[in-house]
């Protein structure tokens, strides 16, 4: 696996070793970032990456300017993982691993960030409390179906592209400064 873009784009990165969990690929992430330059994104943004694994999408977002990313994982050996490839690549500075559950970091953290990542296993089923927690502009979620934010969501689908097994739904905060732009682009 690698960065595909920006700065460090080529640059290899190392992954957690465990079936548990699913790194999203190199196509995924670069379509994913594709979509999120029509948002002028991740330039400058405040990231969060839930369920992080090997920290490749929060890692992406600094290669392509964020201004800083917090990385979050339950998992012990992919926040190692984590820490190790944000110190092999020089970007240690301009990030924060957190080794905790999801929706417990977001109970406690709640600051708003412009651009969150949200990639658990496939079998997560907490998809309805997780768009009530996460205080961000725009979310990417990664999954094995289309996740629909529903009539009583502050979020509109802005785009929905499947690659393989994943699917990727690109939602944006109805009363976010990226709304107009999604209005636009419909």
């Amino acid at each position: 696996m690698r960065v595909v873009g920006g700065v460090l784009g080529g640059r290899r990165l190392e992954t957690v070793g465990t079936d548990a969990i699913r790194p999203t690929s190199d196509r995924a992430r670069e379509a994913i970032f594709n979509m999120l330059v029509s948002l002028q994104l991740p330039e400058g943004a405040m990231v969060l990456d839930l369920f992080a694994g090997s920290g490749a999408l929060g890692i992406e977002a600094l290669s392509r300017g964020a201004a800083h990313a917090t990385l979050v994982d339950s998992d012990a050996a992919a926040c190692r993982t984590i820490a190790t490839n944000l110190a092999a690549l020089g970007i240690g500075d301009r990030a924060t691993v957190v080794r905790s559950d999801a929706s417990l970091h977001l109970a406690a953290h709640g600051e708003l960030v412009d651009l969150a990542f949200a990639d658990p296993p496939y079998q997560f089923e907490g998809w309805s409390e997780l768009l009530d927690s996460v205080n961000a502009e725009v979310l990417v979620c990664e999954s094995d179906r289309e996740i629909e934010p529903g009539s009583n969501h502050a979020w509109q689908t802005h785009r929905v592209r499947r690659y393989g097994t994943p699917v990727v739904t690109l939602l944006v905060r109805r009363d976010s400064k990226f709304h107009a732009a999604v209005k636009r682009s419909c």
